[in-house]
């Protein structure tokens, strides 16, 4: 693929869910969530989705919240997309297993070649999967299991994928992210640093590693937009959340840095991975 992080291309579209009034009632899909204040959760998101249109230049494509989906929002979930394909993972959860319908046919109209898991027994959330630009790492949490990561390797043959243990209630991108293209970022809590550990010890490519006081903060986006030549940016989380690790996000010279909050919707399990599917891809004409 070249120089590590060329897989992390272009990005053209993004494709988020709006939020449903039921994701207030702290009900949300049986999980005894606290309530939210949904003015402030639907703000935030809207937020997202402005950055992602205007300053990152993304065609935004949202989907309607839908009332029987409190959880739809967590997009982030119900899709792995590299390249043309998109991967329709199966939640752990059952009562969210409904949420990837649209998705796929939102993604189907992009005209991505769709994947499907079959197998009743494997469970895969989305935001368990890392893609660094070279390879990707699978999470085994509560949320995905080995099957769910084999399925991932079936599907995206061209490169290597490992599985790394998530302990807790985290899933692996709640621990880690790319803050570059060359570069991890990760919480400091023990389940992040041994996540860390364990991708540095599976891979054959040398990344740089950025620690920060919160796990949440590692939960970012690296994405190149715009024209070739620019900086590219990474989304992460700001607006007065997480302050203690603004300092240390300072430290990644080489990225634009888009700061945005979600701290109301993170009551409901919310990262800003799982609150967006990017993709590179152009619309069927």
């Amino acid at each position: 693929m070249g120089t590590p992080g060329e897989g992390l291309g272009r990005c053209s579209h993004a494709l988020i869910r709006g939020v449903p009034e039921s994701l207030a009632s702290g009900e949300s899909a049986g999980a005894g969530l606290p309530a939210l204040n949904l003015a402030k959760a639907q703000r935030e998101h809207g937020v997202l989705g402005g950055k992602l249109r205007q300053r990152l230049g993304l065609q935004l494509l949202e989907l309607p919240p839908e009332e029987s989906l409190p959880l739809g929002p967590l997009i982030g979930d119900t899709a792995v997309i590299q390249g043309d394909t998109a991967l329709i993972t199966r939640p752990w959860s059952p009562a969210r297993r409904p949420e990837v319908d649209g998705v796929r046919k939102a993604l189907q109209d992009l005209g991505l070649r769709i994947v499907e898991m079959g197998d009743e027994n494997a469970t895969l959330d989305g935001t368990d999967v890392l893609f660094t630009g070279r390879e990707f790492f699978v999470g085994l949490s509560k949320w995905t299991n080995h099957r769910g990561a084999e399925i991932v390797a079936d599907t995206f043959r061209d490169f290597a994928v490992s599985t790394v243990p998530v302990s807790g209630p985290s899933h692996l991108r709640g621990l880690c992210g790319m803050g570059g293209p060359r570069t991890v970022v990760a919480g400091s809590s023990d389940a992040a640093q041994k996540a860390v550990r364990a991708m540095a010890v599976l891979t054959d490519h040398p990344y740089a590693s950025l620690t920060l006081p919160d796990d949440a903060a590692a939960d970012c986006l690296f994405l190149r937009p715009g024209l070739p030549g620019a900086l590219p940016f990474l989304l992460h989380r700001g607006g007065g959340d997480l302050p203690n690790s603004q300092e240390a996000l300072q430290k990644l010279s080489d990225v634009t840095l888009v700061p945005v909050s979600c701290s109301e919707l993170e009551k409901a399990g919310a990262g800003l991975s799982s609150l967006c599917l990017v993709l590179s891809t152009r619309p069927h004409s």
